[in-house]
Order: C-alpha cells, then sequence, then structure tokens
C-alpha cells in the first residue's frame, strides 16, 4: 500500500473509486434480502423522487442555455451564450447607448465652456474700447496700483 500522503495519479484514484463503489454494491446487494419491506418500500419511493429530481434538472440545464464570457472579433468581452445570435444587433446597440450618450455630454460641456470663455474676452474687449483710457496704459505697472487702490 502507498503512503498516504502521497498523490495519487487521476487513473489511480479513479481506478480506487471503482473498486470501492463494486464492494460497497456487493455488500448492500448481499443484504437487501435482510431489509424490512417499509424500508424497502421507503428507499424504492426515495429513489424514483431522486431520479426525476435529475431529469428535472437535466432538462432545466438543457432549456436554459448557460451564459459565458466570449471574445467578440473586435477584441472586446461580452457576456453571452450560444442563443444569443439572434439579438446580438440589439444587445450591442444597447451596450454601446451609454458611451455615445456620455461622449455627446463630454462634447457638449467643452462647447459650453469655449463659449463662455469667448463672452468673457469679448466683455473685456468691449470694456476696454468703451473706456476713455487707452489701452497701453493698462500695461503700465503704475496703473496696476491705481486700480488696487481704494477709490475715495
Amino acid at each position: 500500500m502507498k503512503n498516504p500522503n502521497s498523490a495519487l495519479s487521476r487513473p489511480e484514484l479513479d481506478a480506487l473509486e471503482a473498486r470501492f463503489a463494486l464492494r460497497l454494491t456487493a455488500r448492500l446487494g448481499e443484504h437487501a434480502d435482510a431489509v424490512p419491506h417499509d424500508v424497502s418500500e421507503r428507499l424504492r419511493f426515495a429513489r424514483e423522487r431522486a431520479m426525476e429530481r435529475a431529469a428535472a434538472s437535466r432538462k432545466a440545464a438543457v432549456a436554459a442555455p448557460e451564459q459565458a464570457v466570449v471574445r467578440s472579433g473586435s477584441g472586446t468581452l461580452v457576456l453571452g451564450g450560444p442563443g444569443d445570435q439572434g439579438t446580438g444587433w440589439w444587445w450591442r446597440l444597447a451596450s454601446a447607448l451609454p458611451i455615445v450618450v456620455l461622449v455627446g455630454g463630454l462634447v457638449l460641456i467643452q462647447h459650453r465652456q469655449r463659449e463662455e470663455q469667448i463672452s468673457v474676452a469679448a466683455e473685456v474687449d468691449a470694456a476696454l474700447l468703451a473706456d476713455d483710457v487707452p489701452p497701453a496704459a493698462y500695461a503700465d505697472p503704475g496703473f496696476v496700483e491705481f486700480l488696487k487702490a481704494p477709490r475715495e
């Protein structure tokens, strides 16, 4: 017998499990006649229910395609399954819509900020041209001090 700490290969493990299953079924078969009738009926009923549940779970697994992460041709990962071919373009449209809205919002924000900057610059230019002070006076350092001084 091998050391219990050593790892068994997969074929060895399968063979060991198969021998154990054969021994167990042989033992159960030997003593099946000694089981009382009511117990054997309950076991039969439980076995039938287990078979029905297994069949129902297999039907449910076949009816509902499993979802999988698949790689699309464009290099992106999408969530889908085998039955998603007919609804692919709707899914792509619904996936792309938030990105389109986000990009559109960013473009509108940039446009609004540019318009605001142009408006402020136009107001400053209009004030300079309408004022009695010549534009060269604004470059004079003394004029900046004059503007900062409190008026009386």
